[in-house]
């Protein structure tokens, strides 16, 4: 029998955490119904979201007992972790397949009953959402891809050698969990999954710079980046018991129509300690702009909305006729900006940070016709152009990211280019990629400008007069956001006119000196 009792300074080091993922990663590897991580990964999540909930279950109930309160319970016997995994000898076999597959089966209590992915389903919250509700929707989506069930037991016996009791161990596999994450994205290849790279997350977090109290949206949540680094930022300036409270409850929502997505997006949060994670599972794209009123806007919005795809026709019909497309990012900018907060005497107008791809900056057409409608009514102050390759190995489009708010209209429009780095550029492949992805530190100059614009070799200015186009009747024919550097353009044709000086130069020394021995010949 394995050693049920660990030190806490065994449970606590990434180490230790590390090498039970390892462990369980080469256990999962030998079952014939998954296929590289793209399955492992997620089959590793739900397993440890169920230990996660029954030890944080046990927690809340002493602390319920402690301030003399009703405990409300998630999950009943006989479905808790500890009534049927954290038992080295419970059911195992054919027995655990049975009892997490079927609808119906025979229960570790010997009675036959629902089976345990069927009663998560069938949970139901008492009072509006809690955390029966996310356990319910989390596992709508979710499926056991292990056939063969010792195998199965010998992953949950490892897996139930992590305490989610302790804090410390918590916040470790919480960035193990997040590297797991990134792996699994990686698996993805082209499927259309576009990871967002950790330090572009929290250079946007950072700039945009929520507050508590605020509200904060992701309508494209994924596996919740921008979430979690929201609440770490906005955690630090809670000092009572009621910011704590109004951080974990009225803060943070999300939307993620995916079932995987999702699924690890609430078990990233909760990991990061957002106790009863909102988000979403239905399409943010479901709701005609109309509709959408003062109560459903929000303060900020962070997000990385999918490139291309294309949406249903009963999707495209939430928007007007003359916006309707299929570039899906361009629908999700639509809807941000009808999300976002009006302007008012007390409060300014919500504000937004977004990725797009380049073609948005000299998009014509529809594109063109919503970009009008930006920065007639937003406020469009900065655009960052991104190095090529940042969100290699998912695509090498050119990537942008802009910041908008609610207190339009555009008049002055700011540029940053951000370049690789002088390190970088001495490497003979400096391009970034898996193994060598972009560092948080390159963007400090950008935070150093941020706040004290000034034109300089990477950053320059326009008015948006400079960026609109007119036809001879006086009508906008474009909207060119794809600025080139004009410092760099200048620095080329400076560098192409010195060149060619020394050229000249070069040439005419070169011809005076055959002039010369020329008359010495004709001397001679």
């Amino acid at each position: 029998m394995r050693q049920k009792k660990l030190t806490n300074e065994q449970l606590t080091t990434p180490q230790h955490l590390s090498s039970i993922i390892k462990t369980v990663r080469d256990i999962m590897r030998k079952d014939k119904g998954l296929n590289g991580d793209l399955d492992r990964i997620p089959m590793i999540t739900w397993i440890m979201f169920l230990k996660f909930l029954d030890d944080h279950e046990q927690i809340r109930k002493a602390e319920a007992k402690l301030n003399n309160v009703q405990f409300q319970k998630v999950i009943d016997a006989p479905y808790r972790w500890r009534d049927w995994a954290s038992k080295d000898d419970g059911i195992t076999g054919n027995e655990l397949i049975a009892f997490v597959n079927q609808d119906e089966a025979i229960r570790p209590d010997g009675i036959r009953g629902m089976g345990l992915f069927a009663y998560l389903r069938s949970l139901s919250g008492s009072e509006g959402k809690d955390r029966r509700d996310v356990v319910s929707t989390v596992f709508k989506g979710v499926s056991n891809r292990m056939i063969n069930g010792y195998l199965l037991r010998d992953v949950i016996n490892k897996i139930d050698e992590i305490q989610f009791s302790s804090t410390d161990e918590i916040h470790t596999l919480a960035f193990l969990y997040e590297s797991l994450l990134k792996e699994m994205r990686d698996s993805v290849g082209d499927s259309g999954e576009f990871y967002t790279p950790r330090p572009v997350i929290k250079f946007m977090v950072q700039v945009i710079d929520p507050q508590l109290g605020e509200t904060i949206l992701d309508p494209a949540a994924g596996t919740g980046g921008f979430l979690v680094e929201s609440f770490e930022h906005v955690k630090t300036q809670c000092k009572k018991a009621e910011d704590f409270e109004l951080l974990q409850k009225n803060t943070l929502f999300g939307f993620e129509a995916k079932s995987m997505p999702f699924l690890l997006c609430q078990m990233n949060m909760l990991l990061h300690g957002v106790e009863t994670p909102n988000i979403d599972s239905g399409n943010a794209l479901r709701y005609p702009l109309r509709e959408i009123g003062d109560k459903e806007r929000v303060d900020i919005i962070l997000t990385n909305p999918p490139f291309g795809g294309e949406e249903e026709k009963g999707i495209l019909s939430n928007f007007p006729e003359d916006k309707q497309t299929s570039e899906t990012a361009l629908l999700f900018l639509q809807l941000i900006m009808r999300k976002l907060a009006r302007k008012s005497e007390n409060k300014k107008g919500g504000r937004c940070g977004l990725v797009v791809p380049n073609s948005f900056l000299f998009g014509d057409g529809i594109c063109a016709r919503i970009k009008k409608e930006l920065i007639d009514n937003y406020n469009l102050h900065t655009i960052i152009k991104l190095p090529n390759g940042v969100f290699s190995p998912y695509t090498d489009i050119p990537t942008n990211l802009i910041f908008f708010d609610r207190d339009g209209p555009t008049k002055i429009v700011w540029y940053y280019e951000l370049e690789l780095p002088a390190d970088r550029l001495t490497l003979k492949n400096p391009r970034y990629n898996k193994s060598r992805p972009i560092k948080f530190e390159e963007f400090n100059p950008v935070i150093s400008w941020w706040n004290d614009r000034k034109v300089g070799n990477n950053s320059w200015i326009l008015s948006i007069s400079d960026i609109l186009k007119y036809n001879e009747q006086g009508e906008i024919t474009d909207i060119n956001l794809d600025i080139k550097n004009p410092n760099k353009l200048n620095n080329e044709k400076e560098h192409n006119v010195n060149e060619l000086i020394e050229m000249i130069n070069t040439n005419e020394s070169f011809i005076n000196a055959k002039i010369k021995d020329l008359n010495e010949y004709l001397k001679n």
